[in-house]
């Protein structure tokens, strides 16, 4: 993954400031969130080299702020039992800081809740999205525009599925 950020320089001319792989990334032996930019609501300076995207990885943006970042969903090994499904997930979500978005988990371990409106692309990969009453498949580009719902993704493959995120705090919408 190469992130390509620009800027500006001293003199007001746009530049290149930052050409790399993602400088935060998590999870990876499950598939992995892997961060590309942050905002947090208060502007920023377009002359910084500061990378919004190398501080720890939460879940959702903060109050006022955004997240854009790359996630990857792993199969889930066949015969895996579910006691171990639900433990790696609940210690995965107390990771990033969303045990608390984990509100009704009984249709998937990995059913979440936030205080977001998202918007999701599957790049790559066979994925279902599971909802409280309904699921969809879904296949590559396809688009979820997700608004506070409570919600799973499940690989239905044999190889690691692509999203894209960008997550915006629900107060700025």
């Amino acid at each position: 993954m190469r992130r390509i950020i620009t800027g500006h320089d001293e003199n007001g001319k746009s530049i290149i400031s930052i050409d790399g792989p993602p400088a935060r990334s998590i999870g990876e032996e499950a598939g992995g969130l892997f961060e590309i930019w942050n905002t947090d609501g208060k502007g920023f300076d377009t002359k910084s080299d500061e990378d919004r995207a190398d501080i720890d990885i939460a879940l959702s943006p903060v109050k006022n702020g955004t997240k854009f970042r790359y996630f990857q969903i792993n199969p889930i090994p066949e015969g895996m039992p579910q006691d171990l499904i639900e433990a790696a997930t609940a210690e995965a979500f107390e990771k990033i800081g969303a045990a608390h978005h984990r509100v009704d988990t009984s249709r998937n371990a990995a059913m979440h809740e936030t205080d977001t409106i998202d918007y999701i692309i599957l790049l790559k990969g066979d994925v279902t999205l599971i909802l409280d009453e309904e699921e969809i498949q879904l296949k590559p580009h396809d688009v979820v525009v997700q608004r506070k719902t409570n919600h799973a993704w499940v690989n239905n493959g044999s190889e690691p599925a692509l999203l894209i995120a960008v997550l915006i705090d629900s107060s700025l919408v």
